[in-house]
This record gives C-alpha cells, structure tokens and sequence, in this order.
C-alpha cells in the first residue's frame, strides 16, 4: 500500500489574493491601526505616527532578509536583548611602557608566545569544561 507524503510544508498558502493569511493580518491591521490614529488625532497631528505604522506594517509583510519573514528576525533581537547575559572580565597583566618602541613590544610578544606551551593543563581543561557547561543553557533548562 502507498502513500502520499506531504510536501512543501514551509509554503504557505495565498489565501487572499497574492497574500498569506498572516500577510494580510499585518496589513489589515496596520491599515485599522492608521484609521484608528487618523480619527483620534485628526490628519496633521496623527500624520507621523501614521507612518509609523504604515511603514511597520509594510515591513512585516514585505521586507524578507535571508528570506526568512521579518517578525522572526525581531522575535530574536527582541529575545536576545531581554534574557541575561553572562560578562567575564579577565584583567591583563601586562602593560605597554610608553618607553619602549613598537619594534621591542613585538619581539616581546613573539617570544613569549613561543615559549608558550600549548598543552592542555588541568586547571585550563577545567575553566573550558565550565564555560561549556554555563553556555549550555539549553542542557540545563532539559534537565528542570
């Protein structure tokens, strides 16, 4: 027995014209929203923020970066700028001496970076297990 498997689901239909259905919901309603500004405050007053919303509810519908619809794209920023955030500050050892030439502080810094050992210590593997861990979040918030 066979049967059909659905394809191109990430398509969505045109159901009003050349319009999705969430396509012509920002359009109507920035349209019912200029109506509603535009009874309130009259043509001279509420001509800014008009556009305003003209011009939000046009980029909701039309204004597609990386092809992907814009309210996704303000879903992220707006998520982004409201979870916490993690600073770690590491303070710098060493100071440049305003005495010394360029030349001399590059020479510094080549030898000190050769003499560097790139070995993975135990207190280094340590410091990255955590920040893993900390970055994770995902990891912990499955586990709650």
């Amino acid at each position: 027995m066979q049967f059909k498997v659905p394809q191109f689901l990430e398509v969505e239909d045109k159901i009003f014209g050349p319009f999705t259905f969430k396509e012509f919901i920002y359009l109507a309603g920035g349209a019912g929203m200029c109506f509603v500004i535009y009874e309130l405050l009259g043509l001279l007053l509420g001509l800014v923020p008009m556009l305003a919303v003209a011009g939000f509810s046009l980029t909701l519908t039309f204004y597609k970066p990386n092809n992907k619809p814009f309210i996704e794209m303000l879903e992220a920023g707006l998520r982004y700028g409201l979870q916490s955030k993690l600073y770690i500050w590491k303070r710098r050892q060493n100071k440049v001496n305003p005495n010394k030439t360029i030349e001399a502080a590059k020479k510094e810094k080549e030898v000190a970076l050769s003499v560097s050992n790139p070995r993975l210590n135990k207190s280094k593997l340590r410091d990255l297990a955590w920040s893993l861990d900390v970055l994770d979040l995902s990891k912990h918030e499955i586990n709650k």
